[in-house]
Order: structure tokens, then sequence, then C-alpha cells
């Protein structure tokens, strides 16, 4: 059974439409609580700051409790506080509302198991298939209770903060956060300020409408102008629900998923704590596939979406993997994809070596990439148009053995991601548009 449902971070698409309803909300929180918690337990949900969240708070808590399953409320917290707070807590499961780098029109729901792992494609199947029967209530005496944790912030920051070196601080430290206005705009300039850094916040000021809007890590030109402009040693930048970084350094320069990557593999290495290989996707640049082996450390290359390069970690035991677009997994640290902790790893080594971003950064020779994002009716799987694999075949030739090529439907929207990579910059932008152009006339 294929899911109709579940893409490759939970259920998310526009809110109001099918499946992003309060109804459908309550029969998933019913359905998840058949397969995964039928005997009663304890659930925790949390939330970024859309203004949606409400309503879908409601109803999975009214799902959870009819189904016989305890729900703690804990609020707006980043996604990956959640994954720790369920582990934490001892709970079940766990459910974060947010459609993490999407405007505020969207939203979306996903779930941790009791260990702080997203759950696999075997187990979101067959919640899709007790969606297909009625949400159930059990009598009087069988239902669940609900309560909020305010102290969840709080618990949360105490988490991140611990995984900073102790014997360390960041006190002489200038540092702008941007936390999209989303999940950790309050849990990460509080963190940073416990810690001691001088903590410029933009970003920070939600109202429910504004998450993602021209700020945080999928825009940031304003942390990039601010750095510089306010004199800082770095910036952080997250995305709406914390799970995502990328950061800048002191002249205003982001430093993406693959370049921090290769920041955190290369100290872990040289302190011998680096176990397995480093796992990237096979959308990350060919540049840290090339640093890393001069290096001495393996490289492997996993699906897109942070879920796989989990798999892979898991598989190949490693510790260390990620995506170009600041999705990080940092494993002896936490369980998932953690914003706010992976740019804490990033400060103790700037702190511990003594070396600026910049610095840190430039061992690794970024090769000239782009992406063009070709919008469809409807998700369509480009590997089975002749006419695109024909057109693939030709770019790859031109390219010979000096880039790369690669097209994937998006899991979350109706696009088909068209990425070229090489060490000619102008031949890579056209061999972008022309297949981009190819894929648009197959599926239009």
């Amino acid at each position: 059974m294929s899911r109709k449902y579940f893409g490759t971070d939970g259920v998310r698409g526009r809110v109001g439409s099918d499946p992003m309803t309060a109804e459908f909300a309550l029969r998933l929180a019913s359905a998840a609580a058949q397969v995964l918690v039928p005997d009663g337990g304890q659930v925790l949900i949390g939330k970024d700051t859309r203004l949606s969240g409400y309503m879908f708070e409601s109803a999975l808590e009214a799902g959870f409790v009819a189904a016989g399953v305890d729900v703690l409320l804990l609020g707006p917290l980043p996604t990956p506080a959640i994954a720790e707070m369920t582990q934490s807590f001892k709970a079940d499961l766990g459910v974060v509302i947010s459609a993490s780098h999407n405007p505020y029109e969207d939203n979306g729901i996903k779930f941790f198991d009791s260990q702080g792992a997203k759950l696999s494609d075997e187990v979101e199947t067959e919640i899709e298939r007790y969606l297909g029967k009625s949400a159930i209530t059990r009598d009087s005496a069988g239902l669940g209770k609900a309560r909020r944790i305010d102290s969840a912030r709080i618990h949360y920051q105490e988490f991140a903060a611990s995984t900073f070196p102790a014997e360390m601080n960041l006190e002489g430290l200038k540092i702008v956060f941007d936390g999209a206005n989303g999940a950790g705009y309050k849990v990460g300039p509080r963190t940073l300020s416990r810690l001691g850094a001088e903590v410029i916040p933009i970003g920070c000021s939600p109202n429910g409408r504004n998450i993602n809007d021209g700020c945080g890590s999928t825009h940031p030109e304003l942390m990039r102008l601010t750095v510089p402009a306010v004199k800082a040693d770095v910036g952080i930048a997250l995305d709406g629900d914390g799970d995502r970084v990328v950061m800048c350094d002191e002249n205003g320069e982001v430093v993406d998923g693959d370049q921090m990557l290769y920041i955190l593999a290369t100290a872990r290495h040289a302190n011998g704590e680096l176990q397995g290989p480093v796992v990237g996707t096979v959308m990350s640049n060919l540049g840290l596939e090339h640093a890393l082996t001069r290096a001495g450390i393996e490289f492997r290359r996993a699906r897109v979406g942070d879920r796989y390069v989990l798999e892979a970690l898991r598989e190949f035991g490693g510790i260390l993997g990620g995506e170009t677009s600041g999705h990080m997994l940092v494993l002896d640290q936490t369980t998932t994809g953690d914003g706010l902790v992976c740019a804490l790893q990033v400060l103790a080594i700037m702190k511990g070596s003594g070396r600026k971003l910049s610095e840190l950064a430039a061992g690794m020779q970024k090769y000239p990439q782009t992406m063009v994002n070709v919008r469809t009716a409807e998700r369509f799987d480009p590997t089975q148009s002749t006419v695109i694999q024909d057109a693939v075949v030709a770019a790859e030739d031109e390219l010979a053995d000096s880039g790369r090529i690669v097209l994937r439907a998006s899991g979350t929207e109706p696009v088909i991601r068209v990425m070229v990579e090489g060490e000619d910059h102008e031949k890579v932008v056209a061999l972008a548009e022309r297949l981009a152009a190819v894929v648009e006339g197959a599926t239009g």
C-alpha cells in the first residue's frame, strides 16, 4: 500500500484543504493512537507559531483523549525539543504541529516514537490504513486526560545548553540570532545568552502569520546584512520549527549545511571522536565529498530527507549527517535534526580553536550548483518519463566527469527539483534551465 498522506516529513498541506483540516487531524490522532498506543499511554504535543496551530492542537488533543491516551501540551517549541522530551518524559509518542520552512498558510503534523526518532515508512503506512476507519471514542472510564506543561521551554533550554562543552562559554562572542519568527524565537536567544554570548535577536517577534516571512534559514538575507552591520562574530538562522540551521560568518557570507558538516566532521576526526562515515544526500555539494575524502573521512549519500540520512547513519554506525539546507544530525548529542544544538557544536569549535567561522569553512570549496523548482499540477515521478531521462543523459554527457545532475520529486509539495552541479558555472546554469524546460513541457 503506497502512502497517500505521509511525505518525507509527516503530513503537510495548505490549511483548510485536504488533508490539513481539523476533522482530518482528529482522525489522524485516533489512527495513530490505535496503531502506536492501543492500550492507552501518554503523548506530547508541541507546535510552532502558526495561527492554525491552535486549531490542530485542539483537534489532535480531542482525537487522542477520545482514544484513551493522556496528552501533555507543550506549546510553541522547536521540533527537536519534542523529540528530546518524548524520550526524557518517557512518553509513548511525540507529535509536532508544523510545516517547517513553509509559509504560514501551510501546516503539518509529524510524529516521533518513544525513542525520539521519526516513524518508519511501514508504521506510517499502517496509520494510513486506520485513517480509512472512523475515529474511536472510549467510554467515560477509558478516556484520556490533557494538561499543559509550563516548564517545557526551560527543560529544552537546559538540554540544548548541556550539549555545549561544560568547560567553555560563549563570552566574548556577539551573535545575531534569527528565529524565523518561529518555534525557536525564545529558546534560541535565551540559551545563547545563558552561555555568555551577546545576542542580537532578529526574526523573534511572531504574530502567527510572519513565520519564515523574509527571515530564517530559507531567507538569510537579513542575517547577512545584520552581522557585519553590528560587527557580530557570527549569525545563526533557524527555520520555522527549529530543526534546520544555516550560519553566517563575520563577513556576512552564508555557511550552509554542507559547510557545517565539513567543519563538524573534520574537528571530530582530528579529536578522534568521529565514528563511521559522514552521510549527506544526493543533493550534497560535490565539494563536500572531495574535501572529506582529502581529510581521510568516508562520505556516503542517502536519499533526500533527514529520515533517510538517519537510516544510513544507523546502518553504517555514523554520528554525523545532514543536508545542504541545514537539516543536520549530530547523533552524539541528540536523536534528530536540531538547529540550535548543531549551531552550538560549531560555536564550540570556534571557541576551542580560536578561529573565525570563515577560516573553518575555507577548507571546503563549493562547486557551482543551480537548482530550479518546476511546479507541477500534481506529484510526478520524473524517472518515469522517457523524454526527461533522455534529456538528463544528454546533459550528463556534456558534463562528463566534471559535475552531477539530480532530478527528484519533492516529498512535501508538487514540485520537481532540477539540480545541476559542476566546475563551470555558466554551463551548470544553462543545463539546469534546459532540463527545467524539458520537465515543464513533459508535465504541463
